[in-house]
């Protein structure tokens, strides 16, 4: 049984989906990151960085326990326990992880900056709102371009690349996109959106996600305590 530590996020998400994509037996440990919960010693211990998902797999290699975070590294985990969902030719596993390494180092840093201006920050910064913006839609036209010559978005196969990609454009309208000005994605988007497995994963922890627009939650994201030293 491996253990999940997670919230509902994208970050979140693209783990649960591997997870139930994978039908590998997992239990969830709810890290609610408006309440503080990933300053906890004991979530430190397996998550240093503070943020979530980290698991906890204690039949690791060899048969030994193992702990991870960060998604990337957990999908990549995942995808060689199972043996699903990254390419076994030479080829196609890096072409999947030049794809998996766009979404870590560019679409969710980005669009989470664009959630943070147009919707987080306590002031309207128009200057910032303008360059995530219009950066969220520089990234939605290299996905949607991609997807003009490709079924999926590392290639032929569905990977873990579509499932690392997928949960942060669920949040479109938040990003100031428009979705149908990218037919090609939004064609992918929707397939990839119906697949019982991705809404099984979207939907773990959900109902326990609230607003984050309390005084306590900014704090814990934005504030003072996110830059202590833990």
């Amino acid at each position: 049984m491996i253990e999940v530590y997670s919230w509902a996020t994208p970050n979140g998400h693209k783990v649960h989906i591997m997870l139930e994509e994978c039908g590998l037996p997992y239990r969830v440990h709810a890290i609610d990151i408006g309440a503080g919960d990933q300053f906890a010693p004991e979530f430190l211990a397996i998550s240093p960085n503070n943020k979530i998902p980290a698991v906890v797999d204690p039949d690791g290699p060899d048969g030994r326990p193992i702990s991870l975070f960060e998604s990337g590294a957990i999908l990549l985990y995942l995808a060689g326990k199972t043996g699903r969902f990254l390419p076994a030719t030479t080829a196609g596993k890096y072409e999947t992880l030049e794809w998996l390494m766009f979404q870590m180092g560019g679409v969710g840093p980005m669009l989470g900056q664009a959630h943070h201006f147009r919707i987080y920050a306590p002031e309207k910064i128009a200057y910032a709102i303008d360059r995530y913006t219009n950066e969220a839609k520089r990234l939605y036209g290299v996905i949607d371009k991609r997807l003009a010559k490709s079924k999926y978005v590392a290639g032929p196969e569905y990977t873990i690349a579509d499932i690392a990609i997928f949960p942060w454009l669920r949040s479109w309208k938040n990003q100031g996109i428009v979705l149908s000005d990218y037919p090609h994605l939004k064609g992918w988007f929707d397939e990839i959106a119906a697949r019982p497995a991705v809404q099984r994963g979207v939907e773990v922890l959900a109902a326990q996600r609230k607003p984050l627009v309390s005084d306590q939650a900014r704090e814990a994201l934005f504030g003072a305590r996110q830059y202590a030293r833990h």
